[in-house]
């Protein structure tokens, strides 16, 4: 049958058997009969279905003759059988179809691809037995490729797959076809290719589809544990295989979807299923043969392993600690495995394990500190650590033998996960030397699982050792030449930074010397730079305004890793800006350089990213720092790059704009005025139209207070732009921003910030303005629940004195437990001293005000005054006042 021009014919004949006249319907479905046999029927059928302009159901009608002629006619043996050619230009076409668009249509696909697969395992199984290997071996190659087409739509092709009784039935047969095809002898790499790619569908429908997946938990356990846990699999199984297994058994494990709530009752039927099979499964004996299995038989070191130990002991020790190698990685993945069932049977396997480990009987077994370490927060209560230690594991650690080195690591390792669960204080002395000695082992993996032990976990505030340790770390840090190495021995010496503190001043000489060489060694690996960004921001906080010494490296590597412009900057910006940051926060003064770096910050706000909080703290370290400086050579930019950003930031991100801002005018009160002076009618406007978020209302009226209080003037020049703007005489709206701030006070939370809307306003007062002496009532309203926030009483003298007041700044002395103030740190408690709500008594502020109110408009005035505030909060005020 030509496909060109029989297609006009059978598009036809289909449209006539959609037909609800059956003397129309008759004829045409006799004519379809006839060409089922006739090669090329299919083609056309295929044709036609795939283009999505035709009618719904003379598609699905040409679905269907397909689906059935597929069934009858694709085996070679079958009378009538489709010619090879035209089963390749099926297969092709069909592939190309995953985007059809009617559902109906594509449940047809997944019958046509089922029964493709079907056939070729089939076929291949069949061609074992008869040990054709070459027909075998093109079967297998049919069943890789259709198996892996039937997997994506079997895990993403239904949304429901379960009311689906062709999927359930395909991935039961897939259960049951990936014990069948271990028999295959041939092409050994291509068989496991596709064994594996049977334990992917099941693993694969099961974290996609949980529920559905219940009914094949059962057996699912029994393949996976049959074959890994017992004679089985032996001389069967291979180490992919056993991780799948492994993986699906973690998988059923730890399945959420598993697990009923707490009380039960609570819990849907198809949870409550799932937990009763995995209940009934892992029986006492059948865990007890998992969890010995697992430590005794797959905790041990291949000899790969240990030829790569002795020929490469470095790589060996990156491939131990790799993050995602539980995933394909057997050793690592036996570990989650027994972590996760432990978990989850604690009470049967503990026993278990602590039977194993009376029975070594003074005796050393690697494999059985691995799992004690490894359960150590389940063994919390149930082992003796501290005896252990003392009466056992020291021992081990002095057997300075060669051959003994896998248990020395292994020993250092238990005792790193013990640490934080549970070793008493008196024995970290004994700790420490212990490390010492193994950080001068001659065998690197040693050292190296020592050093990766000895995090902030171990140390303690104690700084006698801290000179010998960093000496070794660093040591080490300059021996190991593997990227992944250098990154963890990095980390480790952040945690001694950070840990010690000020105290590494006198040890850090070498390391400041040997990272710009490090940094320029690792120009080609951005994740080893990170570690690189890591250290050198401990390294800043521990050195303090030492750190100007390293500007020459610092402000170099600050600049490119903040550089937009840099391709390096995806991987390295947020350690930079982090490493900025403490530079600037431990900055005793400005440099040109320091400053120049600012120019990468326009580009930073345009991006908008999760780091715009750090970069408005960078923007603060800046205005603390220097804001004479920062704001002449970068205000305009900046300003310019908040406009910009308030148009489409979230009301968070706004609100941390406008607290830029108002640091800036409190710092800096005319420069900051003037130059942020675009975005404070948006802000002005917000507070005379009642803006009705809280903490937006609250910004808002932070800033204005923050002008009005320190820089009336252009508190007043702005007042008569928004009067223009606004239509409105000045004193008019001067009086509806009070009216608005008054009702709004609620708004405000913070003590501070509620102080300085009070000083704000009354540093209105004295004054003639009626409109003024109209919110008078009001005012004095927020100054006395402001009073309430900042007074404190002394008992001795019955007297109110505001707790805000700062009157002198002394740096404190440093005790070993407490963190040094930063440069930063003391430039704040300067700046407070300056800063009206810190160093202005609420109080007698408020008083000198109602003082000079009263003497500008006469006692009679001010009496008639004070007669519009309610008598209890005049009672209350003079409460405060008293003694004034």
């Amino acid at each position: 049958m030509d496909i060109q021009s029989a297609s006009t014919v059978v598009l036809q004949a289909l449209t006539q058997a959609t037909s609800q006249d059956t003397a129309v319907l008759k004829p045409a479905e006799e004519q379809l009969r006839q060409w089922e046999t006739q090669p090329g029927f299919y083609s056309v059928l295929l044709n036609i279905f795939n283009n999505h302009m035709l009618d719904v159901n003379v598609r699905w009608l040409a679905v269907l003759y397909f689906k059935n002629g597929i069934d009858r006619y694709w085996r070679r043996v079958a009378p009538h059988a489709l010619s090879e050619e035209e089963k390749s230009s099926l297969r092709a076409g069909l592939i190309t179809n995953f985007n059809e668009p009617v559902n109906q249509l594509a449940s047809g696909i997944y019958s046509f691809a089922c029964s493709l697969w079907n056939h070729h395992t089939e076929t291949f199984l069949q061609k074992v037995c008869a040990g054709d290997q070459e027909a075998a071996l093109s079967s297998l190659e049919r069943t890789l490729l259709s198996l892996k087409v039937l997997r994506k739509l079997t895990v993403q092709g239904f949304i429901e797959p379960h009311h689906n009784m062709e999927v359930m039935v395909s991935v039961n047969k897939i259960l049951n076809k990936v014990s069948e095809i271990h028999r295959g002898s041939i092409c050994r790499e291509k068989l496991e290719k596709t064994i594996i790619l049977y334990t992917k569908v099941l693993l694969d429908f099961l974290e996609c589809h949980p529920y559905p997946f219940i009914p094949l938990i059962q057996r699912s356990l029994e393949f996976a544990v049959s074959y890994v846990f017992t004679e089985a699999g032996e001389g069967v199984v291979f180490e992919r295989f056993i991780v799948q297994c492994m993986n699906l058994i973690k998988m059923i494990v730890k399945n959420d979807s598993y697990k009923p709530a707490k009380n039960i009752e609570d819990s849907k039927p198809e949870i409550l299923e799932a937990h009763q099979i995995k209940t009934a499964f892992f029986t006492h004996p059948t865990l007890t043969e998992i969890g010995k299995r697992l430590v005794s038989q797959y905790f041990l070191l291949t000899e790969e392993e240990i030829t790569m130990w002795e020929e490469d002991p470095e790589s060996f020790a990156v491939e131990e600690t790799g993050g995602d190698s539980w995933k394909y990685s057997l050793r690592p993945c036996t570990e989650v495995l027994f972590l996760d069932i432990f978990h989850n049977y604690s009470q049967t396997l503990t026993p278990v394990l602590l039977e194993m480990v009376q029975n070594l009987q003074g005796g050393s077994f690697a494999e059985l500190y691995n799992a004690v370490g490894l359960a150590a927060y389940e063994l919390f209560d149930s082992v003796d650590f501290h005896s252990w230690f003392k009466n056992q594991l020291l021992a081990e650690l002095q057997v300075t033998h060669n051959r003994y080195k896998l248990i020395r690591r292994r020993v250092i390792w238990l005792i790193g996960q013990w640490i934080s669960v549970k070793f008493e204080s008196d024995l970290r002395p004994l700790l420490y030397e212990v490390i010492l000695n193994l950080m001068q082992d001659l065998d690197l993996v040693v050292r190296i699982e020592t050093a990766t032990t000895l995090k902030l976990n171990i140390l303690q505030r104690s700084y006698t050792m801290t000179k010998s340790i960093f000496g070794l770390l660093f040591h080490l840090l300059r021996q190991v030449t593997e990227c992944d190495t250098k990154m963890q021995v990095l980390h480790v010496i952040s945690c001694v930074i950070e840990r010690v503190s000020i105290q590494i001043r006198p040890y850090v000489g070498c390391l400041v010397q040997y990272l710009p060489l490090l940094w320029r060694q690792s120009e080609d690996h951005n994740m080893l730079r990170c570690a690189i960004l890591t250290t050198l921001i401990h390294l800043v906080q521990g050195l303090g305004a030492e750190s100007k010494n390293l500007y020459p490296f610092l402000l170099p590597v600050i600049q490119l890793s903040t550089d937009v412009a840099q391709p390096p900057h995806v991987y390295l910006l947020e350690d930079g800006l982090e490493l900025w940051l403490v530079t600037l926060e431990n900055s005793s003064a400005i440099t040109p350089e320091l400053l120049r770096i600012f120019q990468n910050m326009s580009a930073l706000l345009e991006l908008s990213s999760e780091n715009l909080r750090t970069c408005f703290q960078i923007i603060n370290a800046y205005t603390y720092l220097s804001a004479s400086e920062f704001l002449q050579n970068y205000a305009e930019a900046l300003c310019k790059s908040f406009c910009d950003l308030m148009k489409d930031i979230t009301m968070e991100g706004q609100v941390q704009v406008l607290k830029v801002v108002e640091i800036v005018i409190k710092v800096s009160p005319v420069l900051g005025s003037h130059m942020f002076k675009p975005l404070l009618p948006a802000v002005f406007r917000g507070i005379v139209d009642g803006e009705r978020f809280p903490v937006v209302m609250s910004t808002y009226l932070g800033v204005i207070g923050r002008v009005l209080l320190q820089n009336s003037g252009f508190f007043s020049s702005l007042l008569t732009q928004m009067a223009v703007e606004c239509r409105q005489e000045a004193d008019q709206l001067l009086g509806n921003v009070i009216e608005m701030w008054v009702d709004r006070m609620d708004n405000i939370t913070q003590p501070e910030r509620r102080k300085l809307s009070s000083l704000a306003l009354l540093s209105l007062l004295p004054t003639e303005n009626g409109v003024i002496q109209d919110k008078f009532c009001g005012i004095i309203n927020i100054c006395v629940e402001a009073l309430h926030d900042v007074m404190t009483e002394d008992p001795d003298t019955a007297t109110f004195k505001d707790c805000m007041l700062m009157t002198h700044f002394e740096e404190p002395k440093v005790t070993e437990d407490e963190e040094p103030l930063t440069e930063q740190d003391k430039r704040k408690k300067l700046l407070a001293l300056e800063d009206p709500v810190y160093s202005v008594s609420l109080q007698l502020y408020v008083y000198e005000k109602l003082k000079a109110q009263q003497m500008l408009m006469g006692e009679q005035g001010f009496q008639t005054l004070m007669e519009t505030v309610d008598t209890e909060i005049v009672r209350q005020l003079q409460e405060f006042l008293k003694g004034l």
